[in-house]
């Protein structure tokens, strides 16, 4: 799916929900997340999915950097960064015993976040064969960057949970 159908009210998340829920069930995976910029989004969505009490071990909402920094182990510094986001997986993987998480920190505007601009968003997942980032930046006012957030967050679990 292009961002611009998450622009256009055709976001297909609940698909990437469904097939991600297949494949913990199957693999029997346990997943988590952590998050910032998406403020609980993330697990909100993840626990709503079909059987989530099995394969869902939680999230946490690291909105405030010093719960980033206090909680997660993210050294003190900017929070919108790769390592940041990969530090926020590694920690949250190890407090929740889960499998694959993943973890978003960004810029969702209207305002520059750590020097970054809006839509600047930072990903990382971890998973029992190692921790990737990456950087992306989505286009939009605040609400359509979060959307594009998501959906890209649980584009990354599906990609980890797959391999």
């Amino acid at each position: 799916m292009a961002d611009d159908d998450v622009v256009e009210g055709t976001d297909t998340s609940d698909e990437l929900i469904e097939r991600l829920a297949e494949i913990a069930s199957d693999r029997e995976l346990a997943l988590g997340c952590a998050e910032s910029l998406t403020a609980g989004t993330l697990a909100a969505r993840l626990g709503a999915a079909k059987g989530s009490s099995d394969w869902f071990r939680g999230g946490i909402v690291a909105y405030s950097r010093e719960v980033k920094y206090g909680l997660l182990d993210v050294p003190e510094g900017p929070v919108v960064s790769e390592s940041a986001a990969r530090t926020m997986a590694e920690s949250t993987a190890r407090l929740l015993g889960a499998d694959i998480v993943v973890a978003v920190s960004g810029a969702g505007g209207p305002d520059p976040q750590d020097g970054r601009p809006p839509g600047t968003v930072c990903f990382a997942t971890t998973a029992p064969d190692g921790t990737r980032s990456e950087e992306q930046h989505f286009d939009g006012d605040p609400e359509k960057v979060l959307a594009k957030t998501v959906r890209h967050a649980l584009s990354l679990l599906v990609e980890r949970a797959s391999a």
